[in-house]
C-alpha cells in the first residue's frame, strides 16, 4: 500500500519534476505557482524562449567566475520562479493569494517578484545564500517554509 502524500509534499514533488526540464549548468530549480490547492503555472530555470540555453551557449557566470548568490544579472537563463509568473501572466492568470513551491529557497530578484505577484507563502527544500531576499520577503509578510527534502518520497539532488 502507497503512503499518499499531502499537498505540500506533492507540490514540492511537482517543482522537483518540473527542475527536471532546467537548462541550467549550475542548478537545477522548479517552482510550481498554486492557489486553493490547484496549480497555476510552473516554470524552470532556463533561458527565454528563442534564446539559445546554456547548455548550447555555455555558462556566462561559469566563465566570469561569478560566485553563486552574486551578481544575478549577469546569466542568460531566466529563474524558475519568474517564469512560473510569466506563465501565469502569459495565460492571463491572476497569481494574487498564490503559494509558491520552489526546489530553492528564492534569490531577491525573484522574492520582489512574487511579493508583487501576491504571493503569500513560499515553500522550498533547498537554501540559497541571499540574506536580501529573507529580509525582504520577512518585510513584505511572505511567509517561507523550509521543508527537509528526505520528507520527500523521493528527491532529486541539489
Amino acid at each position: 500500500m502507497s503512503v499518499r502524500p499531502d499537498w505540500d509534499i506533492y507540490f514540492l514533488m511537482m517543482a522537483q519534476v518540473a527542475a527536471m526540464r532546467s537548462t541550467c549548468l549550475r542548478r537545477k530549480v522548479g517552482a510550481v505557482l498554486v492557489r486553493d490547492s490547484q496549480i497555476l503555472s510552473t516554470g524552470y530555470n532556463g533561458a527565454p524562449r528563442g534564446v539559445p540555453h546554456c547548455e548550447e551557449a555555455g555558462c556566462l557566470r561559469e566563465r566570469l567566475g561569478i560566485a553563486s548568490g552574486e551578481r544575478h544579472e549577469i546569466c542568460r537563463g531566466s529563474h524558475a520562479e519568474i517564469n512560473a509568473i510569466a506563465q501565469a501572466a502569459s495565460a492571463g492568470t491572476s497569481t494574487a493569494h498564490s503559494w509558491l513551491y520552489c526546489t530553492h529557497e528564492p534569490c531577491v530578484y525573484c522574492a520582489k517578484a512574487l511579493i508583487n505577484a501576491g504571493c503569500e507563502k513560499v515553500f522550498y527544500l533547498y537554501e540559497y545564500p541571499d540574506k536580501l531576499a529573507r529580509s525582504i520577503m520577512d518585510e513584505a509578510g511572505v511567509e517561507r517554509v523550509y521543508v527537509d527534502p528526505s520528507k520527500l518520497p523521493h528527491t532529486i539532488p541539489d
